[in-house]
């Protein structure tokens, strides 16, 4: 059993037991959340796609951590003004672990 997730404006296909890093939201280490914005779930029975969101259907995780991403930098420099600066900056996110996929 699978199902594909939308959250912070990407999409994730997880199962039960899967361990991803999505945008971060505003939990504490050890809350459950349940995520309601599922797109498809495919089970024994079948796939069902929604139109936009399958009705009833949830996703549980676990958050265990709230973390940030490796630095990514950026370098600009302006070729007759000479003029350079470096710019960075870390993304924050959060880990879950995917618990339970209900079909609704």
């Amino acid at each position: 059993m699978y199902a594909i997730i939308r959250t912070g404006g990407k999409q994730y296909r997880v199962r039960q037991g899967d361990r991803i890093t999505i945008e971060r939201l505003e939990a504490t280490e050890g809350d459950t959340l349940t995520l309601d914005d599922v797109l498809l779930v495919s089970d024994d029975s079948g796939l069902k796609v929604g139109a936009p969101t399958v009705a009833g259907a949830s996703v549980t995780a676990l958050v265990e951590a709230q973390s940030r991403a490796p630095k990514v930098t950026y370098y600009d420099f302006k070729n007759k003004t000479r003029r350079e600066r470096m710019v960075g900056h870390k993304h924050h996110q959060t880990e879950l672990l995917i618990t339970a996929i209900t079909a609704g």
